[in-house]
Protein backbone atom coordinates (compact mmCIF):
# COMPACT_ATOMS: atom_id res chain seq x y z
CA UNK A 1 0.00 0.00 0.00
CA UNK A 2 2.33 2.55 -1.18
CA UNK A 3 1.69 6.03 0.01
CA UNK A 4 1.72 8.97 -2.54
CA UNK A 5 3.39 11.94 -3.02
CA UNK A 6 6.88 13.11 -0.85
CA UNK A 7 7.40 10.61 2.74
CA UNK A 8 6.62 12.69 5.85
CA UNK A 9 8.99 10.81 8.40
CA UNK A 10 7.69 14.07 11.15
CA UNK A 11 4.58 13.50 12.96
CA UNK A 12 2.52 16.86 11.35
CA UNK A 13 0.27 17.47 8.39
CA UNK A 14 1.52 20.45 6.62
CA UNK A 15 5.47 20.52 5.56
CA UNK A 16 8.28 22.77 5.73
CA UNK A 17 11.04 22.18 3.09
CA UNK A 18 14.12 22.68 5.56
CA UNK A 19 16.49 20.70 7.40
CA UNK A 20 15.45 19.24 10.19
CA UNK A 21 17.10 16.90 12.93
CA UNK A 22 15.34 14.07 14.99
CA UNK A 23 16.17 13.98 18.49
CA UNK A 24 14.62 10.46 18.77
CA UNK A 25 16.52 7.88 20.68
CA UNK A 26 18.10 6.88 24.14
CA UNK A 27 17.54 9.91 26.41
CA UNK A 28 18.86 10.04 30.38
CA UNK A 29 15.58 9.12 32.51
CA UNK A 30 14.94 10.11 35.94
CA UNK A 31 11.95 9.33 38.18
CA UNK A 32 11.27 12.38 40.88
CA UNK A 33 8.66 11.09 43.11
CA UNK A 34 9.18 13.73 45.56
CA UNK A 35 9.03 16.96 43.20
CA UNK A 36 12.91 17.37 44.04
CA UNK A 37 13.75 18.25 40.65
CA UNK A 38 12.71 22.19 40.30
CA UNK A 39 14.30 23.01 44.24
CA UNK A 40 17.44 21.44 43.25
CA UNK A 41 17.27 23.05 40.10
CA UNK A 42 18.17 19.76 37.88
CA UNK A 43 18.09 21.41 34.52
CA UNK A 44 21.82 22.92 35.98
CA UNK A 45 23.09 19.57 36.30
CA UNK A 46 21.71 16.13 37.69
CA UNK A 47 23.20 12.38 37.59
CA UNK A 48 21.51 10.46 35.84
CA UNK A 49 21.25 6.75 36.77
CA UNK A 50 18.51 5.74 34.00
CA UNK A 51 17.65 5.87 30.09
CA UNK A 52 14.76 5.82 28.44
CA UNK A 53 14.07 5.78 24.40
CA UNK A 54 12.00 8.64 23.32
CA UNK A 55 9.35 8.24 22.02
CA UNK A 56 7.86 6.18 24.45
CA UNK A 57 5.17 6.68 27.88
CA UNK A 58 6.27 7.66 30.88
CA UNK A 59 4.16 4.52 32.20
CA UNK A 60 6.79 2.12 30.09
CA UNK A 61 9.70 3.86 30.74
CA UNK A 62 8.71 3.51 34.83
CA UNK A 63 7.92 -0.51 34.10
CA UNK A 64 11.72 -0.68 32.42
CA UNK A 65 13.32 1.15 35.18
CA UNK A 66 14.38 -1.52 37.81
CA UNK A 67 12.17 -1.91 40.90
CA UNK A 68 8.88 -0.49 40.03
CA UNK A 69 5.76 -2.19 39.59
CA UNK A 70 3.62 -2.83 36.15
CA UNK A 71 0.98 -0.22 37.44
CA UNK A 72 3.29 2.41 37.70
CA UNK A 73 1.42 5.72 39.03
CA UNK A 74 -1.85 6.36 40.63
CA UNK A 75 -2.07 9.85 41.80
CA UNK A 76 1.05 11.86 40.43
CA UNK A 77 3.96 11.55 37.96
CA UNK A 78 7.01 13.55 37.62
CA UNK A 79 9.80 12.44 35.38
CA UNK A 80 12.95 14.16 33.70
CA UNK A 81 14.42 13.35 30.88
CA UNK A 82 18.03 14.89 28.96
CA UNK A 83 20.37 14.75 26.53
CA UNK A 84 22.88 15.79 24.08
CA UNK A 85 23.11 17.27 20.80
CA UNK A 86 25.29 18.84 18.81
CA UNK A 87 24.79 22.40 16.62
CA UNK A 88 23.77 21.40 13.26
CA UNK A 89 25.70 23.53 10.60
CA UNK A 90 24.14 26.21 8.86
CA UNK A 91 24.04 26.72 4.87
CA UNK A 92 25.87 29.77 3.68
CA UNK A 93 24.00 32.45 1.81
CA UNK A 94 20.83 31.16 3.53
CA UNK A 95 17.44 33.59 4.56
CA UNK A 96 17.67 35.24 8.13
CA UNK A 97 16.92 32.11 9.73
CA UNK A 98 17.04 30.71 13.57
CA UNK A 99 16.15 26.82 15.36
CA UNK A 100 13.02 25.75 16.04
CA UNK A 101 12.44 22.93 18.79
CA UNK A 102 9.06 20.90 18.26
CA UNK A 103 7.59 18.05 20.58
CA UNK A 104 4.50 16.55 18.38
CA UNK A 105 2.93 15.77 21.74
CA UNK A 106 3.91 15.60 25.33
CA UNK A 107 2.39 15.88 28.64
CA UNK A 108 0.45 16.66 30.11
CA UNK A 109 2.59 19.31 31.76
CA UNK A 110 5.90 20.13 30.28
CA UNK A 111 8.92 22.29 30.82
CA UNK A 112 12.02 22.60 28.70
CA UNK A 113 15.38 24.01 29.47
CA UNK A 114 18.20 24.64 27.05
CA UNK A 115 22.04 24.85 28.35
CA UNK A 116 19.82 25.54 31.57
CA UNK A 117 17.70 28.37 30.65
CA UNK A 118 14.18 27.93 30.51
CA UNK A 119 12.30 28.35 27.36
CA UNK A 120 8.64 29.36 26.45
CA UNK A 121 6.66 28.37 23.51
CA UNK A 122 6.15 30.50 20.38
CA UNK A 123 2.81 30.99 22.47
CA UNK A 124 4.57 32.57 25.59
CA UNK A 125 4.20 29.34 27.78
CA UNK A 126 7.21 28.71 30.53
CA UNK A 127 4.84 25.51 31.15
CA UNK A 128 2.92 23.91 28.56
CA UNK A 129 -0.88 22.04 29.11
CA UNK A 130 -1.53 19.10 26.74
CA UNK A 131 -0.55 15.80 25.40
CA UNK A 132 -1.95 15.41 22.58
CA UNK A 133 -0.91 18.41 19.77
CA UNK A 134 2.81 19.61 19.18
CA UNK A 135 4.02 22.87 20.23
CA UNK A 136 7.87 24.75 19.60
CA UNK A 137 10.17 26.71 20.52
CA UNK A 138 12.40 29.35 18.94
CA UNK A 139 15.68 28.70 19.06
CA UNK A 140 18.63 31.78 18.68
CA UNK A 141 21.59 30.72 16.32
CA UNK A 142 23.63 32.37 19.91
CA UNK A 143 22.11 30.23 22.23
CA UNK A 144 23.07 27.35 20.83
CA UNK A 145 26.62 26.02 21.88
CA UNK A 146 29.07 23.12 20.25
CA UNK A 147 27.51 20.21 22.53
CA UNK A 148 24.00 20.91 23.76
CA UNK A 149 21.93 19.87 26.29
CA UNK A 150 18.38 19.43 26.28
CA UNK A 151 16.66 18.90 29.74
CA UNK A 152 12.49 17.97 30.00
CA UNK A 153 10.52 17.65 32.98
CA UNK A 154 7.05 16.13 32.33
CA UNK A 155 4.39 15.91 34.71
CA UNK A 156 1.09 14.38 34.93
CA UNK A 157 -1.84 13.35 37.36
CA UNK A 158 -5.01 11.69 37.58
CA UNK A 159 -7.06 14.66 37.91
CA UNK A 160 -10.45 14.44 36.32
CA UNK A 161 -10.48 17.86 35.02
CA UNK A 162 -7.72 17.40 32.68
CA UNK A 163 -8.55 16.30 29.41
CA UNK A 164 -7.87 12.53 29.12
CA UNK A 165 -10.19 10.69 26.90
CA UNK A 166 -10.94 7.25 28.11
CA UNK A 167 -7.83 7.41 30.39
CA UNK A 168 -8.42 6.23 34.41
CA UNK A 169 -8.63 9.10 36.25
CA UNK A 170 -9.71 9.74 39.75
CA UNK A 171 -13.28 9.20 38.08
CA UNK A 172 -13.13 6.27 36.20
CA UNK A 173 -10.77 3.61 37.43
CA UNK A 174 -8.93 1.43 34.76
CA UNK A 175 -11.28 -1.44 33.44
CA UNK A 176 -13.98 -2.09 31.12
CA UNK A 177 -14.16 1.05 28.79
CA UNK A 178 -11.41 2.86 30.80
CA UNK A 179 -7.88 2.36 29.64
CA UNK A 180 -4.97 2.62 31.48
CA UNK A 181 -2.56 5.61 31.28
CA UNK A 182 -0.34 6.65 28.38
CA UNK A 183 1.25 10.10 28.88
CA UNK A 184 4.79 11.62 28.64
CA UNK A 185 6.86 11.59 25.91
CA UNK A 186 4.45 9.78 23.10
CA UNK A 187 5.76 11.10 20.06
CA UNK A 188 8.96 12.80 18.32
CA UNK A 189 10.98 15.39 18.96
CA UNK A 190 12.98 17.34 15.87
CA UNK A 191 15.18 20.26 15.56
CA UNK A 192 14.69 22.41 12.49
CA UNK A 193 15.83 25.62 10.30
CA UNK A 194 13.13 28.18 9.91
CA UNK A 195 13.43 31.90 8.63
CA UNK A 196 12.31 34.70 11.20
CA UNK A 197 10.12 35.59 9.00
CA UNK A 198 7.85 32.73 7.92
CA UNK A 199 4.25 31.58 7.66
CA UNK A 200 3.85 28.42 10.54
CA UNK A 201 3.10 25.40 9.59
CA UNK A 202 -0.77 25.22 9.99
CA UNK A 203 -3.50 25.94 7.29
CA UNK A 204 -7.12 26.34 7.47
CA UNK A 205 -8.87 25.31 4.13
CA UNK A 206 -13.02 26.82 3.87
CA UNK A 207 -14.14 26.21 0.17
CA UNK A 208 -17.40 26.99 -1.30
CA UNK A 209 -18.02 25.03 -4.20
CA UNK A 210 -20.68 26.73 -5.88
CA UNK A 211 -18.75 30.13 -6.68
CA UNK A 212 -15.27 28.29 -7.25
CA UNK A 213 -13.32 30.09 -3.99
CA UNK A 214 -10.85 28.30 -1.85
CA UNK A 215 -10.53 30.26 2.14
CA UNK A 216 -6.89 30.30 2.89
CA UNK A 217 -6.27 30.94 7.38
CA UNK A 218 -2.57 31.30 7.32
CA UNK A 219 -0.81 32.07 10.46
CA UNK A 220 2.48 34.67 9.96
CA UNK A 221 5.36 34.62 12.45
CA UNK A 222 7.74 37.90 11.63
CA UNK A 223 10.57 39.30 13.87
CA UNK A 224 11.46 41.98 11.35
CA UNK A 225 8.34 44.35 10.72
CA UNK A 226 7.86 45.80 7.17
CA UNK A 227 6.51 44.60 3.85
CA UNK A 228 5.91 41.10 2.69
CA UNK A 229 4.18 39.30 0.02
CA UNK A 230 1.91 35.99 0.39
CA UNK A 231 2.33 34.00 -3.01
CA UNK A 232 0.13 31.06 -2.84
CA UNK A 233 0.98 28.50 -5.84
CA UNK A 234 -1.48 25.49 -6.51
CA UNK A 235 -0.51 22.37 -8.91
CA UNK A 236 -2.04 19.09 -8.58
CA UNK A 237 -1.12 17.03 -6.02
CA UNK A 238 1.31 14.96 -7.09
CA UNK A 239 2.69 16.73 -10.72
CA UNK A 240 5.89 18.83 -9.67
CA UNK A 241 7.24 20.07 -12.61
CA UNK A 242 4.13 22.08 -14.09
CA UNK A 243 3.08 25.05 -13.91
CA UNK A 244 0.48 25.95 -11.11
CA UNK A 245 -3.18 25.51 -12.01
CA UNK A 246 -3.93 29.19 -9.63
CA UNK A 247 -1.25 31.53 -8.45
CA UNK A 248 -2.09 34.81 -6.72
CA UNK A 249 0.18 37.33 -4.26
CA UNK A 250 -1.17 39.50 -1.69
CA UNK A 251 0.69 42.57 -0.24
CA UNK A 252 0.35 43.20 3.49
CA UNK A 253 2.78 45.61 5.96
CA UNK A 254 3.14 42.75 9.22
CA UNK A 255 4.47 43.82 12.28
CA UNK A 256 6.38 41.69 14.83
CA UNK A 257 5.08 39.00 16.42
CA UNK A 258 1.98 36.33 15.43
CA UNK A 259 -1.56 36.95 13.20
CA UNK A 260 -3.63 34.90 11.10
CA UNK A 261 -4.35 36.32 7.38
CA UNK A 262 -7.45 35.07 5.31
CA UNK A 263 -6.56 34.78 1.44
CA UNK A 264 -9.13 33.71 -0.84
CA UNK A 265 -8.48 32.62 -4.17
CA UNK A 266 -10.84 31.80 -7.34
CA UNK A 267 -10.16 28.24 -8.41
CA UNK A 268 -12.70 27.33 -11.51
CA UNK A 269 -12.67 24.12 -12.77
CA UNK A 270 -11.20 22.68 -9.94
CA UNK A 271 -12.32 19.21 -8.21
CA UNK A 272 -14.38 18.34 -5.93
CA UNK A 273 -12.87 15.67 -2.74
CA UNK A 274 -14.99 12.87 -1.55
CA UNK A 275 -14.22 9.42 -0.53
CA UNK A 276 -15.31 7.93 -4.56
CA UNK A 277 -12.81 10.42 -5.90
CA UNK A 278 -10.02 11.45 -3.06
CA UNK A 279 -8.54 14.39 -5.29
CA UNK A 280 -5.97 16.41 -3.96
CA UNK A 281 -4.29 19.57 -4.54
CA UNK A 282 -1.05 20.96 -3.59
CA UNK A 283 -0.48 24.07 -1.43
CA UNK A 284 2.77 25.99 -2.01
CA UNK A 285 2.40 29.08 0.10
CA UNK A 286 5.39 31.70 0.40
CA UNK A 287 6.16 34.29 3.07
CA UNK A 288 8.63 36.90 0.56
CA UNK A 289 10.21 39.94 2.51
CA UNK A 290 11.21 43.14 0.90
CA UNK A 291 14.72 41.89 -0.05
CA UNK A 292 13.33 38.76 -1.81
CA UNK A 293 14.01 35.85 0.88
CA UNK A 294 10.83 33.23 0.63
CA UNK A 295 10.11 30.81 3.46
CA UNK A 296 7.52 28.35 2.21
CA UNK A 297 5.26 25.70 3.63
CA UNK A 298 3.62 22.81 1.20
CA UNK A 299 0.52 21.07 2.05
CA UNK A 300 -1.66 19.43 -0.04
CA UNK A 301 -5.98 19.79 0.48
CA UNK A 302 -9.00 19.18 -1.43
CA UNK A 303 -12.47 21.14 -1.94
CA UNK A 304 -15.53 19.81 -0.42
CA UNK A 305 -18.60 20.68 1.14
CA UNK A 306 -20.29 18.79 3.89
CA UNK A 307 -24.38 19.73 5.04
CA UNK A 308 -26.90 18.48 7.37
CA UNK A 309 -29.88 19.39 5.16
CA UNK A 310 -33.72 17.84 6.92
CA UNK A 311 -32.78 14.26 7.67
CA UNK A 312 -29.87 13.20 5.56
CA UNK A 313 -26.23 14.53 5.49
CA UNK A 314 -25.45 15.82 1.91
CA UNK A 315 -21.55 15.92 0.43
CA UNK A 316 -20.81 18.42 -2.17
CA UNK A 317 -24.74 18.81 -2.45
CA UNK A 318 -25.29 15.07 -3.22
CA UNK A 319 -26.71 12.92 -0.21
CA UNK A 320 -24.78 10.42 1.50
CA UNK A 321 -25.23 7.98 3.79
CA UNK A 322 -22.46 7.46 6.63
CA UNK A 323 -21.34 3.60 6.73
CA UNK A 324 -19.04 4.36 9.69
CA UNK A 325 -16.82 2.65 11.90
CA UNK A 326 -15.55 3.70 15.55
CA UNK A 327 -11.94 3.78 16.05
CA UNK A 328 -9.69 3.60 18.92
CA UNK A 329 -6.27 3.82 18.01
CA UNK A 330 -4.78 3.38 21.56
CA UNK A 331 -1.24 2.83 21.83
CA UNK A 332 -0.97 1.85 17.81
CA UNK A 333 1.96 3.07 16.29
CA UNK A 334 1.81 5.16 13.13
CA UNK A 335 2.41 2.14 10.92
CA UNK A 336 -0.29 -0.09 12.84
CA UNK A 337 -2.92 2.69 12.59
CA UNK A 338 -1.81 3.05 8.83
CA UNK A 339 -3.19 -0.66 8.32
CA UNK A 340 -5.94 -0.08 10.05
CA UNK A 341 -7.39 2.58 8.01
CA UNK A 342 -6.67 0.62 4.76
CA UNK A 343 -8.24 -2.63 6.59
CA UNK A 344 -11.58 -0.02 7.46
CA UNK A 345 -11.72 1.28 3.35
CA UNK A 346 -11.71 -2.34 2.48
CA UNK A 347 -14.52 -2.98 5.10
CA UNK A 348 -16.86 -0.69 3.52
CA UNK A 349 -16.33 1.97 5.39
CA UNK A 350 -16.30 5.78 4.33
CA UNK A 351 -16.23 7.62 7.60
CA UNK A 352 -13.51 6.39 10.39
CA UNK A 353 -15.01 8.08 14.39
CA UNK A 354 -11.73 8.61 15.88
CA UNK A 355 -12.40 8.18 19.52
CA UNK A 356 -11.85 11.13 22.10
CA UNK A 357 -8.14 10.54 21.07
CA UNK A 358 -5.03 12.70 19.97
CA UNK A 359 -3.42 11.19 17.27
CA UNK A 360 -0.65 11.05 14.65
CA UNK A 361 -1.61 13.92 12.42
CA UNK A 362 -0.25 12.34 9.61
CA UNK A 363 -3.16 10.12 9.83
CA UNK A 364 -5.78 12.71 8.37
CA UNK A 365 -3.57 12.94 5.50
CA UNK A 366 -3.84 9.63 5.07
CA UNK A 367 -7.34 9.80 5.23
CA UNK A 368 -7.41 12.11 2.59
CA UNK A 369 -5.37 9.90 0.12
CA UNK A 370 -7.50 7.00 0.06
CA UNK A 371 -10.82 8.41 0.80
CA UNK A 372 -12.03 8.31 4.58
CA UNK A 373 -13.95 10.72 5.87
CA UNK A 374 -13.17 11.30 9.89
CA UNK A 375 -15.13 12.39 13.13
CA UNK A 376 -12.91 13.55 15.40
CA UNK A 377 -13.88 14.64 18.72
CA UNK A 378 -12.04 16.33 21.45
CA UNK A 379 -10.27 13.97 24.44
CA UNK A 380 -12.51 14.81 27.48
CA UNK A 381 -12.02 15.72 31.26
CA UNK A 382 -14.10 13.45 33.30
CA UNK A 383 -15.44 15.65 35.55
CA UNK A 384 -17.68 19.26 34.96
CA UNK A 385 -15.96 22.14 36.87
CA UNK A 386 -15.03 25.29 35.60
CA UNK A 387 -11.78 24.43 35.57
CA UNK A 388 -12.51 21.07 33.46
CA UNK A 389 -14.43 23.54 30.86
CA UNK A 390 -11.32 25.62 30.37
CA UNK A 391 -9.03 23.01 29.63
CA UNK A 392 -11.40 21.62 27.68
CA UNK A 393 -11.51 24.95 25.26
CA UNK A 394 -7.98 25.19 25.49
CA UNK A 395 -7.71 21.74 23.94
CA UNK A 396 -10.35 22.20 21.36
CA UNK A 397 -8.36 25.25 20.07
CA UNK A 398 -4.61 23.44 20.15
CA UNK A 399 -6.18 20.66 17.87
CA UNK A 400 -8.34 23.45 15.14
CA UNK A 401 -5.05 25.18 14.80
CA UNK A 402 -3.17 21.78 13.13
CA UNK A 403 -6.39 20.44 11.65
CA UNK A 404 -7.82 22.70 9.59
CA UNK A 405 -6.10 21.41 6.44
CA UNK A 406 -7.42 18.18 5.52
CA UNK A 407 -10.82 17.74 3.54
CA UNK A 408 -11.59 14.47 5.03
CA UNK A 409 -12.30 15.74 8.69
CA UNK A 410 -16.21 16.63 8.35
CA UNK A 411 -17.18 16.20 11.66
CA UNK A 412 -16.27 17.38 15.10
CA UNK A 413 -17.70 15.60 18.29
CA UNK A 414 -17.28 18.31 21.66
CA UNK A 415 -18.75 15.68 24.62
CA UNK A 416 -18.87 12.09 24.45
CA UNK A 417 -21.74 10.64 26.22
CA UNK A 418 -21.78 13.93 28.40
CA UNK A 419 -17.72 12.44 30.33
CA UNK A 420 -16.69 16.33 31.44
CA UNK A 421 -20.34 17.47 31.19
CA UNK A 422 -22.00 14.92 33.26
CA UNK A 423 -24.58 17.79 34.95
CA UNK A 424 -25.64 18.94 31.56
CA UNK A 425 -29.03 18.36 32.30
CA UNK A 426 -29.42 20.39 35.43
CA UNK A 427 -26.68 22.77 35.09
CA UNK A 428 -27.11 25.58 32.66
CA UNK A 429 -23.54 26.90 33.08
CA UNK A 430 -22.73 23.25 31.75
CA UNK A 431 -25.43 23.76 28.85
CA UNK A 432 -24.02 27.57 27.90
CA UNK A 433 -20.39 26.42 27.51
CA UNK A 434 -21.27 24.25 24.79
CA UNK A 435 -23.80 26.03 23.36
CA UNK A 436 -21.06 28.68 23.02
CA UNK A 437 -18.57 26.04 21.75
CA UNK A 438 -21.27 25.18 19.12
CA UNK A 439 -21.75 28.13 18.14
CA UNK A 440 -18.17 29.32 18.54
CA UNK A 441 -17.11 26.14 15.41
CA UNK A 442 -20.14 27.36 13.47
CA UNK A 443 -19.08 31.17 12.87
CA UNK A 444 -15.17 29.84 13.03
CA UNK A 445 -14.96 27.10 11.30
CA UNK A 446 -17.92 26.36 9.17
CA UNK A 447 -16.06 23.08 6.80
CA UNK A 448 -17.10 21.12 9.67
CA UNK A 449 -20.58 19.57 11.32
CA UNK A 450 -20.54 19.57 15.08
CA UNK A 451 -22.01 17.38 17.30
CA UNK A 452 -22.46 19.01 20.95
CA UNK A 453 -22.58 15.80 22.76
CA UNK A 454 -22.23 12.24 21.04
CA UNK A 455 -24.84 9.49 22.44
CA UNK A 456 -27.93 11.24 23.93
CA UNK A 457 -28.38 14.29 26.29
CA UNK A 458 -28.27 16.73 23.27
CA UNK A 459 -29.08 20.49 23.92
CA UNK A 460 -32.08 21.99 23.00
CA UNK A 461 -32.19 25.83 23.87
CA UNK A 462 -36.13 27.53 22.57
CA UNK A 463 -36.83 24.08 20.84
CA UNK A 464 -33.57 24.51 18.68
CA UNK A 465 -30.95 21.50 18.76
CA UNK A 466 -27.49 22.96 19.24
CA UNK A 467 -26.42 19.82 17.48
CA UNK A 468 -25.48 19.55 13.78
CA UNK A 469 -26.74 15.98 14.26
CA UNK A 470 -29.32 13.77 16.44
CA UNK A 471 -26.95 10.56 17.21
CA UNK A 472 -27.53 7.93 19.48
CA UNK A 473 -25.80 4.70 20.98
CA UNK A 474 -27.78 1.92 20.96
CA UNK A 475 -26.36 -1.50 22.11
CA UNK A 476 -28.70 -4.99 22.42
CA UNK A 477 -28.04 -8.03 21.51
CA UNK A 478 -31.37 -9.28 20.67
CA UNK A 479 -32.78 -8.72 17.07
CA UNK A 480 -36.40 -7.49 18.15
CA UNK A 481 -35.36 -4.88 20.39
CA UNK A 482 -33.10 -3.77 18.16
CA UNK A 483 -35.85 -3.14 15.29
CA UNK A 484 -37.96 -1.49 18.42
CA UNK A 485 -35.47 0.55 18.87
CA UNK A 486 -34.55 2.06 15.51
CA UNK A 487 -38.61 2.57 14.81
CA UNK A 488 -38.70 4.56 18.06
CA UNK A 489 -36.05 6.34 17.63
CA UNK A 490 -36.88 7.28 14.05
CA UNK A 491 -40.55 8.47 15.34
CA UNK A 492 -39.21 11.00 17.39
CA UNK A 493 -39.00 8.76 20.91
CA UNK A 494 -36.43 10.64 22.70
CA UNK A 495 -36.86 8.57 26.23
CA UNK A 496 -36.28 4.97 26.46
CA UNK A 497 -34.10 4.92 23.34
CA UNK A 498 -30.45 5.22 24.43
CA UNK A 499 -29.27 5.06 27.79
CA UNK A 500 -30.67 8.69 28.88
CA UNK A 501 -32.84 10.84 27.34
CA UNK A 502 -31.84 12.04 24.08
CA UNK A 503 -32.30 15.64 24.18
CA UNK A 504 -32.16 18.03 27.48
CA UNK A 505 -32.77 21.97 27.79
CA UNK A 506 -35.98 22.97 26.29
CA UNK A 507 -38.62 20.85 24.57
CA UNK A 508 -37.69 19.71 21.73
CA UNK A 509 -39.60 18.41 19.00
CA UNK A 510 -38.40 16.13 16.28
CA UNK A 511 -40.00 15.96 12.77
CA UNK A 512 -37.02 14.94 10.80
CA UNK A 513 -35.59 18.74 11.11
CA UNK A 514 -31.77 17.29 11.64
CA UNK A 515 -29.88 13.68 10.65
CA UNK A 516 -30.33 11.07 12.67
CA UNK A 517 -27.19 8.74 12.99
CA UNK A 518 -26.75 5.63 14.97
CA UNK A 519 -23.06 6.95 15.87
CA UNK A 520 -22.63 3.75 18.35
CA UNK A 521 -23.84 0.19 17.74
CA UNK A 522 -22.73 -3.60 17.78
CA UNK A 523 -19.89 -4.16 20.19
CA UNK A 524 -20.66 -7.92 19.43
CA UNK A 525 -17.63 -9.94 21.47
CA UNK A 526 -17.13 -7.27 24.51
CA UNK A 527 -18.54 -9.05 27.42
CA UNK A 528 -20.74 -5.68 28.74
CA UNK A 529 -22.65 -5.62 25.35
CA UNK A 530 -23.37 -9.05 24.88
CA UNK A 531 -24.29 -10.77 21.54
CA UNK A 532 -22.43 -13.56 19.01
CA UNK A 533 -19.21 -14.44 20.15
CA UNK A 534 -17.47 -16.26 16.99
CA UNK A 535 -16.42 -14.48 13.94
CA UNK A 536 -19.51 -15.86 11.13
CA UNK A 537 -22.03 -15.61 13.82
CA UNK A 538 -20.73 -12.42 14.31
CA UNK A 539 -20.24 -11.28 10.78
CA UNK A 540 -23.96 -12.47 9.87
CA UNK A 541 -25.12 -10.59 12.90
CA UNK A 542 -23.87 -6.96 11.96
CA UNK A 543 -24.77 -7.71 8.04
CA UNK A 544 -28.33 -8.30 9.22
CA UNK A 545 -28.28 -5.23 11.94
CA UNK A 546 -27.14 -3.07 9.48
CA UNK A 547 -30.20 -4.07 7.04
CA UNK A 548 -32.26 -2.55 9.67
CA UNK A 549 -30.69 0.18 9.80
CA UNK A 550 -30.63 0.85 6.36
CA UNK A 551 -34.68 -0.09 6.00
CA UNK A 552 -34.83 3.55 7.91
CA UNK A 553 -34.56 7.23 7.26
CA UNK A 554 -31.43 7.48 9.45
CA UNK A 555 -28.44 9.46 7.99
CA UNK A 556 -25.76 7.00 9.04
CA UNK A 557 -24.32 4.84 11.50
CA UNK A 558 -21.25 3.81 13.48
CA UNK A 559 -20.01 0.17 13.80
CA UNK A 560 -18.32 -0.45 17.11
CA UNK A 561 -15.89 -0.80 16.80
CA UNK A 562 -12.28 -1.47 14.25
CA UNK A 563 -9.76 -3.23 16.65
CA UNK A 564 -9.48 -5.00 20.39
CA UNK A 565 -8.09 -2.37 23.09
CA UNK A 566 -7.76 -3.70 26.29
CA UNK A 567 -10.27 -5.06 28.10
CA UNK A 568 -12.40 -4.12 24.62
CA UNK A 569 -12.45 -7.04 22.80
CA UNK A 570 -15.17 -6.34 20.11
CA UNK A 571 -12.71 -5.37 16.93
CA UNK A 572 -12.90 -6.65 13.40
CA UNK A 573 -10.04 -6.13 12.33
CA UNK A 574 -6.55 -7.44 14.10
CA UNK A 575 -4.83 -4.82 16.09
CA UNK A 576 -1.18 -5.83 14.33
CA UNK A 577 -1.40 -6.84 11.21
CA UNK A 578 -4.80 -5.28 10.33
CA UNK A 579 -6.51 -8.09 8.78
CA UNK A 580 -9.57 -8.25 8.54
CA UNK A 581 -11.92 -10.77 10.91
CA UNK A 582 -14.81 -10.75 9.10
CA UNK A 583 -15.56 -10.34 5.00
CA UNK A 584 -14.50 -7.77 3.18
CA UNK A 585 -17.20 -4.60 2.36
CA UNK A 586 -19.53 -5.82 5.44
CA UNK A 587 -19.83 -2.88 6.63
CA UNK A 588 -20.84 -0.84 3.10
CA UNK A 589 -24.12 -0.23 1.91
CA UNK A 590 -25.59 -1.34 -1.25
CA UNK A 591 -28.45 -0.11 -3.33
CA UNK A 592 -31.40 -2.24 -2.11
CA UNK A 593 -30.06 -3.22 1.01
Amino acid sequence: MPAKGPQNPLPRAVLRPNTHYLLDGEWDFALDPEDRGLREAWYLGYRYELTANWPGSVEAHMVEAKGHPAVPWQDQVIVWYEREFERPEREENAAPAMFQITFGACGYETRVWLNGRLLSTIEGEEVHYGEYTSFSYEIEEDHLLPVNHLTVRIADTMSAETTRGKQESHVYKRGGIWYQTHTGAVRSVWLETVERNRLRSRVGVVSVIEDSLIRFNLTTRIHDPGPYTIRLRIYERDKHNEAPLYESDFHLHLHAGQKQQNVVVHAPGIQWWSPDNPHLYRLAADLIDANGYSAKIVAHFGLRKIEARGRYLYLNNKAIYIDGILYQPGTSTYEETRRHMYAMKELGCNLVRVHIAGIDPRIYNLADEIGLLLWVEVPSPHSSTQKSRENHWAELLRMLALIETNPSVVIWSLYNEDWGAQDIATNPDTRQYIMNTYHYMKIRHPQFLVVDNDGWQHISFEGKLKSDILTAHLYTPELDRWRELLDALTQGQLEGVAAFPLVVGDPYFYRGQSPLIVSEWGGFGFADYGGPQGPEERAERIRIYKQELRKRPIAGDVYTQATDIEDERNGIIEPHTGKLLVPPGLLRSREGD
